[in-house]
């Protein structure tokens, strides 16, 4: 398990997003998360109390976030997409708004050919302020890893009240205009066998996914080291069959190792 040291880091070879500027803008030494996934590669949420003091202010972040895309300039490194991700959920950022109305400034002025992505668990997605600021870049990229509510609470274990039924429901007012990513895994937990390749769990999830019709989905499994340790990889044919159901109902799908 790993923690990000830095606010911009890369870019990096992404298999979702090609050349990837990394953005963390949780601090660099503790993860903070309202997730505490089986299989998240900075391993468990130690600290589950969310503190607005613990998170760097919107103008520092936002300065090295322009510090780095300079050096990037300068040295002519491709950039395909500016990507929050770090440790834990971006959008827990009590000034995430703020942060992305000035990285679309920065960004204009430096890379206006790339994209803007945030990876959210979309547990924030009540918050208005925060749903408006998803709205505004290219690719809100939205967490839903389970149809079931019970294996949504088994596999994300949220360190806040909420149900899939709530994250469900703000994804609804996104009204399609969102990607939504889904890893797939099975294994152990606590003495537990659980597979959200069920046919019980895929048929719910696909359920949802026709109510919602993201402009894509995004299937994937297990890539890098999980705190959780008797989880199993999900390969590529398995995936590709459920993204055969989800292209059958129109809506595109695709499938990363």
């Amino acid at each position: 398990m790993f923690l990000w040291e830095s606010i911009a880091f890369g870019p990096i070879h992404s298999r979702r997003l090609g050349s990837s500027l990394g953005i963390n803008v949780s601090p660099t030494d503790v993860k903070i998360c309202s997730f505490d996934c089986i299989y998240c590669e900075c391993g468990w949420t130690l600290r589950k109390d969310i503190d607005a003091k613990n998170f760097a202010p919107a103008d520092i972040i936002l300065q090295a976030i322009e510090a780095k895309l300079q050096k990037c300039k300068a040295e002519n490194t491709h950039i395909d997409s500016i990507t929050f991700s770090g440790n834990g959920e971006p959008t827990l950022h009590p000034q995430f708004p703020e942060i992305i109305d000035g990285l679309l400034v920065i960004r204009d002025k430096y890379y206006s050919d790339s994209v803007i992505t945030c990876l959210s668990n979309a547990t924030q997605l009540q918050n208005d302020a925060v749903r408006d600021a998803l709205l505004k870049i290219e690719n809100p990229m939205l967490k839903l890893d389970a149809g079931l509510p019970e294996l949504y609470q088994l596999i994300n274990r949220p360190t806040i009240p909420i149900t899939m039924e709530q994250t469900v429901e703000g994804l609804r007012h996104f009204h399609g205009k969102f990607i939504m990513q889904s890893m797939f895994l099975k294994g152990i937990i606590e003495d537990v066998p659980f597979d959200n390749t069920s046919e019980e769990n895929v048929s719910a999830w696909l359920k949802i996914v026709g109510e919602l019709r993201p402009k894509r989905v995004v299937l994937y499994s297990l890539d890098r080291e999980t705190p959780a340790k008797q989880l199993v990889k999900v390969y590529k044919a398995e995936l590709e069959k459920i993204a055969d159901q989800v292209r059958a109902l129109g809506i595109e799908a695709r499938v990363y190792e």
